[in-house]
């Protein structure tokens, strides 16, 4: 996998940590939030689209793949916190319940379980890999 350098690294964190940031302050209904989250989701999603891994190994890009998906349902996540903010799509109010207010939660934990179950396989398989080498 390609290094990230100490500035994208730095990115990275930052964030981590606004989307933390962001999803937490959604619980005590802060106005916010979304706003937080969302530039935080671009800077972590962007950042681990510039890790590359380029090796042989199949299972790794397939784990690469599941990530790229996860990455893709944080997004979804922020855009979805917006959506959730006021009904801003003009839909009745059943189907807004229904299909989108706080949706954005099961989103970002399908996505998180995805982000740590890739991170841990990756790295146990690019573990694998350095002792065949």
């Amino acid at each position: 996998m390609t290094q990230l350098s100490k500035y994208q690294i730095t990115v990275f964190l930052v964030g981590g940590l606004l989307m933390v940031i962001g999803a937490g302050a959604s619980l005590f209904s802060c106005a916010w939030a979304p706003y937080v989250f969302a530039p935080g989701a671009l800077c972590y999603v962007s950042m681990q689209m510039l890790q590359r891994y380029d090796g042989p190994s199949f299972t790794i890009r397939r784990l690469r793949r599941i990530m790229l998906l996860s990455d893709v349902l944080l997004l979804v996540s922020a855009l979805l916190m917006f959506a959730s903010s006021d009904n801003p799509l003009g839909l009745d109010y059943m189907t807004y319940l229904q299909y989108v207010y706080r949706k954005w939660v099961l989103t970002l934990l399908i996505a998180a379980v995805l982000q740590l179950y890739t991170t841990h396989r990756i790295g146990s398989e690019l573990e694998k890999e350095a002792k065949k080498l």
